[in-house]
């Protein structure tokens, strides 16, 4: 393994994903980092709007330094007719969004949250994803969350961690806590 340059400095693609929990919890976590080093964050959430998270009130307190917005209406049907239009439309109303800001460079972090599973409901198109991540800025960083990362972004991403669950607390029929998953 070759020793980083103590100077060398890159935007880097990092991928979250697996069956296990905390791929969001591990973006917010980046994003926390590096908004603490003075850097701006934008977290677009592409299918989350439904619930109100405990995120949504914790980044207001960064005001313009980290902003998380919910782009969909929450958990999607898909696969041939059940995929609702007003679903598509939001997909890609929220991937406009993305690539603006991506490519914009007014942002040092771009956390794309449950991106992969819009690509995997067929939704977005990977090739298009690849496409802008490879196009961005030099120093622009993006995440990339949800179970099932496409192998072509897995291909060009920098960094692709694997959540594994090993339990979970639903199983001994535990609901979820506020504060811990939403």
């Amino acid at each position: 393994m070759t020793q980083p340059q103590q100077d060398s400095r890159k935007g880097l693609i990092l991928i979250n994903t697996g069956p296990g929990k905390g791929k969001t919890t591990a973006a917010l976590g980046t994003g926390l980092r590096a908004a603490g080093c003075g850097m701006k964050v934008l977290m677009l959430q592409f299918l989350k709007g439904s619930w109100h998270y405990g995120e949504l009130d914790a980044v207001l307190n960064f005001g313009d330094n980290f902003v998380l917005k919910q782009l969909g209406r929450g958990f999607v049907k898909v696969g041939g007719a059940e995929t609702d239009p007003e679903d598509l439309k939001m997909v890609q109303d929220a991937w406009t969004e993305s690539r603006e800001a991506i490519l914009s460079g007014e942002w040092d972090l771009v956390i794309l949250d449950e991106i992969n599973y819009a690509i995997g409901y067929g939704m977005l198109d990977p090739e298009v994803v690849a496409k802008t991540l490879l196009e961005r800025p030099e120093m622009v960083h993006v995440i990339l969350t949800g179970r099932n990362a496409h192998p072509k972004l897995v291909e060009i991403a920098d960094t692709v961690t694997e959540m594994r669950e090993v339990k979970h607390a639903y199983q001994k029929g535990i609901l979820a806590q506020r504060g811990i998953e939403y």
